[in-house]
């Protein structure tokens, strides 16, 4: 992943039996990289997730809310994120 796009970041309850879940959404539609990408975050958050090739790009979610963690890995890998 480079550091020119720049995703959207925000949490997700809705449709998931009250469980909350961390969306990266706005990536690149490539699944090689979402997969490297899904695998390294779940690594670093020690917890589960997926990726998804949607309409309007890729989308990684990792189960609970791990927003300030991935803020801080994804500034360590020079990508800055919104919301």
């Amino acid at each position: 992943m480079t550091a020119d796009i720049q995703p959207v970041l925000r949490i997700e309850r809705a449709g998931r039996g009250g469980k909350t879940v961390t969306v990266l959404d706005q990536l690149p539609r490539s699944e090689v990289k979402l997969e490297k990408l899904a695998r390294f975050l779940k690594t670093r958050c020690g917890s589960g997730g997926t990726y998804r090739i949607g309409p309007e790009g890729g989308q990684v979610e990792i189960q609970g809310d791990k927003r300030q963690m991935i803020r801080q890995i994804l500034a360590r890998e020079g990508i800055q994120c919104r919301g």
